[in-house]
Order: C-alpha cells, then sequence, then structure tokens
C-alpha cells in the first residue's frame, strides 16, 4: 500500500489527433491569448488610473479582468508548448498543480460573478443605502471570502486526486489536466471523490447561480416598476454586460461539469473547454468596455485620447 501511488508522466494528447491544423491551431491560441492578456490588463490599468471609476463595481471588474488573465495562463502557455515542441508530456506533480489553479480561478471567477450581481443588486434596489452597505471593508472581505472558499474547495479535490493510482493509461484525450478526464484513468475507488465533487459543485455552482438568479430577479422587479422607458434602459444597460458573461460562463461549466463524468464526452468537452478557457475570457473585457460609457472613457484617457473621445461621443445618444 506504500509503494501504490508512483510518479509518472501524462500525455496531453489535446489536438495532436489533427497534424494539418497544428499551425492553424496554434496562431489562433497565441492570438486569443495575447488578446486576453492585453484587453484584461488594459481593464486593470483604466481602473487604476481613474478616480471615477474606484468604485464597489469596477472594484470587482478589476479583480475578474486579473482572475481571467491568470486562468489563461494556467492553460493557454502550456497548449502552445506542446503544440511547438509536439511534446505533450506533463509530469504528474506539473498535472495535479494545473487542476489545481484552473479549479481555484473557475471557482473564484464564479464566486465573483455571484458578488458583482448583489453588488448590482444593492445599487438599484437599494440605493439610498449603497454606500452604507458596500463600503471598501465590505468590498474586500467579499473578494477575500471568494478567495479563501475557491481555493480551499480546490485543493480538497486536488488532494483526493494525489491519492489515485493511474495503472490503465497515462494518456489524457484533452489539451490540459481537466477532472473528468483524470478520473476515467484512475484504476481506485472514485466513489467519495465523486461525491465530494457532486457536494462541491452544489455548493460552489448552485448557491452562486441561485444568488444571482435572486438578485437579478429582484433587479428586474424594481425596473418594471420604472414608468419612464429611459429610466428602464439606462438601469438595463449597467447589468447587460454582467448578464451577458453570466449566460456564458454558466452555460458552458453546466455542459461540461454537470453531469455524470459517465456520460462525459471528450470531443464534446474539448470544444467546450476551448470556449470557457480560452474564448470567454478573451471577450469579457470587450464584453465590459464596449457597453460601457465609463469604461470607453477611461480606456481613452488611459491613451491620453480623452478630446478624441468627447469628440465622438457628441452626435450618440446617451445609453
Amino acid at each position: 500500500m506504500r509503494n501504490r501511488t508512483t510518479i509518472f508522466n501524462f500525455l496531453l494528447l489535446g489536438f495532436s489527433e489533427h497534424p494539418e491544423q497544428q499551425p492553424l491551431l496554434f496562431g489562433l491560441f497565441l492570438s486569443m491569448h495575447l488578446v486576453t492578456l492585453f484587453g484584461n490588463l488594459l481593464i486593470i490599468l483604466a481602473i487604476g488610473s481613474d478616480q471615477h471609476l474606484h468604485t464597489p463595481m469596477y472594484f470587482f471588474l478589476a479583480n475578474l479582468s486579473f482572475i481571467d488573465a491568470c486562468f489563461t495562463c494556467t492553460i493557454i502557455p502550456k497548449v502552445l508548448v506542446n503544440i511547438h515542441t509536439q511534446h505533450h508530456t506533463i509530469s504528474h506533480t506539473g498535472c495535479l498543480v494545473q487542476m489545481y489553479f484552473f479549479m481555484a480561478l473557475a471557482l473564484l471567477d464564479d464566486f465573483l460573478l455571484a458578488v458583482m450581481a448583489y453588488d448590482r443588486y444593492v445599487a438599484i434596489c437599494l440605493p439610498l443605502y449603497y454606500t452604507m452597505i458596500m463600503h471598501p471593508q465590505c468590498c474586500l472581505l467579499l473578494v477575500a471570502i471568494s478567495w479563501f472558499c475557491s481555493n480551499l474547495l480546490a485543493f480538497s479535490l486536488t488532494l483526493l486526486m494525489a491519492q489515485f493510482s493511474f495503472c490503465a493509461s497515462h494518456t489524457i484525450p484533452h489539451f490540459f489536466c481537466d477532472i473528468f478526464p483524470l478520473l476515467r484513468l484512475a484504476c481506485s475507488d472514485t466513489h467519495s471523490f465523486q461525491v465530494t465533487m457532486l457536494t462541491e459543485a452544489v455548493l460552489s455552482g448552485m448557491i452562486p447561480f441561485i444568488c444571482v438568479l435572486v438578485s437579478y430577479g429582484h433587479i428586474m422587479n424594481t425596473v418594471l416598476r420604472i414608468p419612464s422607458a429611459g429610466g428602464k434602459h439606462k438601469l438595463f444597460s449597467t447589468c447587460g454586460s454582467h448578464l451577458t458573461v453570466v449566460t456564458l460562463f454558466y452555460g458552458t461549466l453546466f455542459l461540461v461539469y454537470f453531469q455524470p463524468s459517465s456520460s462525459y464526452s471528450t470531443d464534446t468537452g474539448m470544444i467546450i473547454s476551448v470556449i470557457y478557457t480560452m474564448l470567454i475570457p478573451m471577450l469579457n473585457p470587450f464584453i465590459y468596455s464596449l457597453r460601457n460609457r465609463d469604461m470607453k472613457r477611461a480606456l481613452w484617457r488611459l491613451f491620453g485620447l480623452e478630446k478624441c473621445y468627447t469628440y465622438s461621443i457628441k452626435d450618440t445618444s446617451p445609453e
């Protein structure tokens, strides 16, 4: 029993079954990675440099941008190295470390989206109490709790996975160390792991998702009671970006992780994984900046082009 676990390397097959597509995939993934890093870095710099954006909503957005940048750095660089060198090995320890950071950052995204929904609920439904409820200490506490819970849940699953022996095969038909592909390779009893994973999925997935639904339920009720169409449009526009990100994030995660491991499809899982590990983090800066006049103004100011932005909005209708 003491020698049950052996140190070995995994093989991340990823997209190696299509060698003719390797140059195209390398260029595509590299471009997406650079756009993601550049876009999220701009969001963080714009928020940090503009005093008007030092509010709870933009504080949470800056944290979300930082998480998205770290999230892609956990996966895409290894994918690019594998495609470029055609060496698809990853050590047992490296695989567990990648799985840990992947889960921790994905859970952190999950918790932070719920916190941002609560912030919008307080701002729209309880505007008179907003500054009293969402004070700086409360914002820091919400972010700190999100970091603590996400890392605790990810660490517990990684610790359980580290106890498994993989005696059947060392080949992972995926481009990173995801949970379901690893479970399929384990020859240990995975029942306790699956029970723990399902419990954590309910705690870390359904509860934040319900918080988002309840928050936006109250927001919808408040907005629909506003008599003027202009007032409704203004309030909806403050939530539209966040709702878009929530829909993309939860939609893809539910398709992959809220299903029995026996029904997991490798090809479908890889396609959906590309969406939520590469595409969504790349789109988030555009979603939050293109529909947000304050963000656009801050970005123009960051490049020293605020006057150009002022002239460009003279002929546009207010959002």
